[in-house]
């Protein structure tokens, strides 16, 4: 009876050996190249040819290796760049890429990290041919996009070349930076740069400054001028109205006409009151003192 019962567990445990090497599981997320005695003969879940799920296969002779099928992202390891300005440049890069051909990828890569070794060094090698026809402006700012676009063509056909089985999707650079021993003496020369512009234009301002000034210095020489002969002959143009006016009532009233003239004498020489004049008691000049304007 026990000897029964071991056959039918070495028999069971047997059967689940083979179930368990005949079937496997594909997730839509993953693709699985079938490797028959080391060489690979099919692909399950491909795409273009989605099919997850529960698989078969040969057992014990055939082997399932499984690779992602989502887009892959690999960051490049810094690499130092000579631009065609003979500026020094470390460049950091990302790529992302996914496998297009799990059948040539595996023949050729085997896993992903010798996938990710071998994809850094075709990176970093485009990097350098196609920067190395820039300068350090174009690759920092000016043609950043065009540059990247340029290093991913170039990668695609060198992997396309390899027969690497992979499709790159897109390649970045995430900073361009001079090394740390360059970038003292360049911030310096940028300082240096920057304080003559600031001195230039504060010499322009200062310049401007005394033009300006200068011009309404001017201005008001030239408006008080104007106003100064406005007045002048205005106030001449008053007098000659004011002695016109006088001449007409002298004309009519000559009594009257020596009185005014009497009181502007008295004005002029008796005013201030520090004045002492030496006269007759019966002169001309105090005539009115005693009878008015007809006084004689």
């Amino acid at each position: 009876m026990n000897r029964n019962l071991t056959v039918i567990a070495v028999i069971v445990v047997g059967l689940l050996i083979v179930l368990s090497q005949t079937f496997f599981i594909v997730d839509q997320r993953t693709q699985a190249v079938i490797v028959r005695l080391g060489e690979p003969v099919r692909v399950v879940n491909a795409p273009g040819d989605p099919d997850p799920g529960l698989k078969m296969k040969a057992p014990f002779i055939e082997n399932v290796v499984m690779f992602d099928k989502r887009n892959l992202a690999l960051e490049a390891e810094q690499e130092e760049v000579i631009a065609a300005d003979q500026q020094r440049l470390v460049v950091d890069a990302f790529v992302r890429y996914r496998i297009s051909n799990p059948l040539q990828y595996y023949r050729t890569l085997r896993d992903e990290r010798t996938a990710s070794d071998r994809i850094e060094r075709l990176v970093n090698s485009s990097l350098r041919q196609v920067l190395g026809s820039a300068t350090s402006n174009d690759i920092i700012s000016g043609r950043r996009g065009e540059l990247m676009a340029k290093t991913r063509a170039d990668v695609a056909a060198r992997a396309n070349s390899s027969k690497l089985g992979i499709e790159i999707i897109d390649l970045r650079i995430k900073r361009a930076d001079l090394p740390a021993a360059n970038q003292a003496a360049v911030y310096r020369r940028m300082q240096t740069s920057r304080q003559q512009q600031a001195a230039e234009t504060r010499a322009e301002g200062e310049q401007r400054k005394r033009e300006i000034i200068a011009g309404a210095d001017r201005e008001v020489a030239i408006t008080l001028a104007t106003a100064h002969q406005e007045a002048e002959t205005t106030r001449g143009e008053g007098d000659a109205q004011r002695t016109r006016l006088f001449a007409q009532s002298f004309g009519r009233d000559p009594a009257f006409a020596s009185f005014y003239r009497s009181m502007q004498a008295y004005e002029a020489s008796l005013g201030r009151g520090d004045t002492t004049m030496v006269l007759s008691p019966d002169s001309e000049f105090f005539k009115y003192f005693d009878g008015g304007p007809n006084a004689r």
